[in-house]
């Protein structure tokens, strides 16, 4: 067996240089939304059933997203990643010097995108809700909302991921990866 690696009762490998993070619920969460956002996303003007569904499914992940930030796992929770405006200020300032601080679980600006991409979705879903009712089917500034919205969260995942680009390159590790296993070096 390799030095670097240990069994476990379960008999699985485990490194004792990485440390669990993300529990398997925020992983699938996660990819589940980055899929579901596309697809409704792409599907908008073309394929409006389908761009429903998927849009009833984001519901559903945000739902379980917000409770499983007061109920999840410690590095799930709000309260261990959600910080004030200060704190985020002062770690993209750092940042942008490559001085900030590593962090195991979301960093402030992290937490601060995963708190203003839950309340986008929530915009896009609560107007694209709305829409298919009979006192808001083809209101216009439902309509523009609902599209502005989804825009504006593109922006943001463009932000997300630069970010996560930025934090991977400055603190030497594979934060996408992270997303995908779960661990993290310690």
């Amino acid at each position: 067996m390799d030095s670097v690696s240990e069994t476990t009762r379960s008999g699985r490998l485990e490194r004792p240089d990485e440390v669990r993070v993300w529990d398997p619920l925020v992983r699938i969460f996660h990819w589940s939304l980055v899929a579901a956002f596309t697809f409704a996303y792409l599907t908008g003007d073309e394929w409006q059933s389908a761009h429903e569904t998927a849009g009833y499914v984001i519901v559903g992940l945000v739902a379980f997203r917000l409770l499983w930030g007061l109920v999840g796992p410690h590095h799930a929770r709000f309260a261990s990643f959600v910080r004030g405006p200060a704190a985020v200020i002062g770690f993209l300032r750092d940042s942008v010097r490559m001085r900030a601080p590593r962090h195991i679980g979301h960093n402030p600006a992290g937490g601060a995108m995963v708190i203003a991409l839950l309340v986008m979705l929530a915009v896009i879903t609560g107007t694209g809700i709305m829409m298919t009712t009979d006192r808001f089917w083809g209101v216009e500034w439902v309509e523009d909302v609902h599209e502005i919205a989804a825009n504006l969260t593109l922006g943001l995942i463009a932000l997300h991921v630069a970010g996560v680009v930025l934090a991977s390159f400055e603190h030497g590790e594979n934060l996408v990866r992270a997303m995908v296993t779960g661990r993290k070096r310690r």
